[in-house]
């Protein structure tokens, strides 16, 4: 078996060689050093101002710029739908009950409605007045639920 070596025809320069190795030095065109003035680009290489994108970076600048407006949009749409003004009042009048020195609203309930289950009445009473617990004090008004009124 025989094998090949292959050497090159220029030796590696070695790092400390290839720092210390001049770079080709380009003379200025004569006729752009006249015109142009020092330290510019010449005409031909200026720069455009013009930032190139690429298809990706489009798609993300066009998202990031309408992220805001589909956000603000969707909030908008879930926050404008259930308010609707109109010109009518609401005829709802509701009757009270005065609570006594000493009653509960369990009593309130029976008496109200001894038919029903006074649990039921109580957290019909409870939701329509907004009360946290079935704690009353005396002279509180209380609203009586529409089908418990009357009896």
């Amino acid at each position: 078996m025989s094998t090949a070596v292959i050497t090159p025809i220029r030796p590696a320069l070695s790092s400390r060689q290839a720092a210390m190795r001049p770079s080709p030095v380009v003379a200025p065109h004569p006729v752009a050093s006249m015109t142009q003035p020092t330290g510019t680009q010449p005409t031909g290489t200026q720069p455009t101002g013009r930032i190139r994108l690429t298809r990706r970076g489009r798609v993300v600048f066009t998202s990031l710029a309408a992220a805001p407006l589909v956000a603000v949009a969707a909030w908008l749409g879930v926050n404008a739908l259930p308010a609707v003004a109109t010109s009518s009042s609401s005829s709802v009048v509701f009757e009270y009950a005065t609570i006594e020195s000493g009653q509960s609203l369990w009593q309130l309930a029976s008496s109200i409605a001894p038919e029903a289950d006074p649990r039921d009445v109580i957290a019909d009473i409870m939701r329509l007045n907004q009360l946290d617990s079935s704690t009353v004090s005396p002279g509180q008004r209380i609203a009586v639920p529409e089908q418990y009124a009357g009896n």
